[in-house]
């Protein structure tokens, strides 16, 4: 079995006692008590604390982190030791015990069994490997290793650990580590942690129980379950994992979406997809690509032999990557659809009725390409304007439509357009009073479409409403091209009411926390 551990890493006694009843009710499967975040402690509280988590039905790890370690707690080992064997004496099933304080074998301390750990909070260490033999050689019930990922492909070192033993815990920290936390659970490893709340995680990186029970299907995950993901920078705010993993529970697919940081180089974007085809055993089918890396997954593509979908060589960029079971590598677009159908439906025409209707396209990235693309396709008259005017002008030069310079798109002082398409990120969360252009260039009658999607309403759209200008939110523009991802990821349809349920769900609880 894999513990999906809750660490209770609080202030007082009484809130820890709160947060063991809290963490059980979420479905917590383990408890860490984070003894060092309770400074000072007497024997008492240590067995008041030990004794709610007992009374919760769950095995129980006391840690008091020393804080040359990472950790809170300032004495001594004279100190910390009995606050450990009052743990025991409580009734802890676990000890976890620092590599650096051992001299000798720690087959288990005063009864209760020991993790040996060593972290570094910095970068993943030269000598992992030779760390994991270190501990081993103390003759731990398990050993533990937990490294800073300084990019996303150092998460392989702890998945490769992971998978040739499973009596372990190996974390990759930080926000380009977490998928070394949501998959414990397909490689058999011991436990994984997960925060109770935001803001109460006892390291960098982890999400909280709700997330893993509610959004990344814990319960549901199995050895053989298929894993799928959004490549991007930033991708946090991504809704993404929130509508793919919907649809995996609407449809009872065997799947997990997760996301994967992967900053701006294209180097790091290759070595990742390169160390995912090397390891089938990931069973990563799917990915799902976002700025800036849709050139990058064009290229990849193309140099490695994949197929490529006319369309998205024709667009120059792929957001949907699919993954057989050879490691062969295919490529699609589905940004082209998705904002098309989300354009017409909401002015409720027909794609052909964009015949000579003038667009303006705010910005020149992956989804103006798309959007210029259907937009040429059907004959309607397109300026780009973008704030990189070589980047417009070149755009414009290839699907035969106009460019404007804008060197900077708040300061135009002027937009002749019957509809006006916001491509670029200003609005987007968590910088939601920006826009891209002022409110004064708004005219009543325009039609606005802005492919930002969270918030829901952007200050362009707030100020497009202001003047009786049509108003759409890029919402179904991301619900439509997600589900054209599903059908390829699993060749079933995309189940599009419960996909924008979720999403939806997920907005309006971040509206009322913000």
């Amino acid at each position: 079995m894999t513990y999906l551990t809750v660490p209770i890493a609080v202030s007082s006694v009484d809130k820890a006692r709160a947060a063991i009843q809290q963490a059980a009710s979420a479905g917590a499967e383990m408890l860490e008590l984070r003894l060092d975040y309770l400074q000072p402690l007497t024997n008492n509280e240590v067995t008041s604390v030990v004794a709610a988590a007992v009374e919760a039905k769950l095995p129980v790890i006391a840690t008091c982190r020393p804080n040359w370690e990472g950790g809170r707690f300032a004495g001594s080992e004279v100190q910390r030791q009995p606050l450990l064997r009052q743990a025991v004496k409580a009734g802890a099933d676990y000890v976890d015990l620092e590599l650096a304080c051992l001299e000798k074998k720690a087959v288990e301390f005063y009864g209760a069994k020991v993790i040996v750990s060593n972290h570094d909070f910095d970068k993943l260490p030269v000598d992992f490997h030779n760390r994991l033999e270190y501990i081993k050689i103390r003759e731990p019930k398990i050993a533990k290793l937990a490294y800073m990922a300084e990019k996303i492909t150092d998460c392989f070192a702890a998945l490769d650990m992971l998978r040739k033993d499973g009596n372990l815990i190996a974390l990759a920290m930080g926000e380009a580590g977490v998928i070394t936390r949501l998959f414990t659970k397909k490689l058999g490893a011991f436990l994984t942690f997960a925060s109770l709340e935001k803001d109460q995680e006892s390291a960098p990186g982890q999400v909280t129980i709700d997330e893993m029970k509610n959004i990344y299907r814990w319960d549901a995950i199995t050895a053989d379950t298929k894993v799928y993901g959004i490549i991007g920078s930033p991708v946090g705010h991504s809704l993404s994992p929130v509508i793919h993993n919907a649809a995996f529970d609407e449809t009872g697919f065997d799947g997990l979406y997760v996301p994967l940081l992967i900053e701006g180089s294209r180097e790091e974007f290759s070595a990742f997809l390169d160390g995912v085809r090397e390891r089938k055993w990931l069973d990563i089918k799917g990915l799902s690509v976002t700025i800036p890396h849709k050139h990058n997954a064009l290229e990849y593509v193309k140099a490695n032999g994949g197929e490529l979908e006319s369309l998205a060589e024709r667009i120059g960029a792929v957001n949907t990557l699919s993954i057989d079971s050879n490691g062969k590598i295919s490529g699609y677009n589905t940004d082209y659809a998705g904002a098309m159908d989300a354009l017409v439906e909401a002015m409720g025409i027909q794609r052909v009725d964009l015949k000579g209707v003038t667009v303006a396209i705010l910005g020149a990235g992956g989804v103006a390409r798309a959007m210029v693309a259907g937009l040429t396709d059907v004959g309607a008259e397109v300026t780009i304007y973008n704030r990189t005017v070589e980047k417009a002008q070149r755009l414009a030069e290839e699907f035969g439509c106009r460019w404007a310079a804008a060197a900077e798109l708040s300061e135009m002082q002027s937009l002749d357009a019957e509809v006006v398409i916001n491509c670029t990120s200003l609005g987007m969360h968590p910088k939601v009073e920006g826009t891209p252009i002022k409110k004064e260039l708004i005219k009543k009658g325009m039609v606005v479409f802005d492919t930002v999607y969270n918030p829901l309403e952007t200050r362009l759209l707030r100020d497009a409403r202001q003047v009786d200008a049509q108003a759409i939110d890029g919402l179904q523009m991301l619900i439509n091209q997600a589900a054209l991802q599903f059908e390829i990821f699993t060749s079933k349809p995309g189940p599009k009411e419960a996909m924008r349920r979720a999403a939806l769900d997920k907005i309006m609880k971040e509206q009322k926390t913000t």
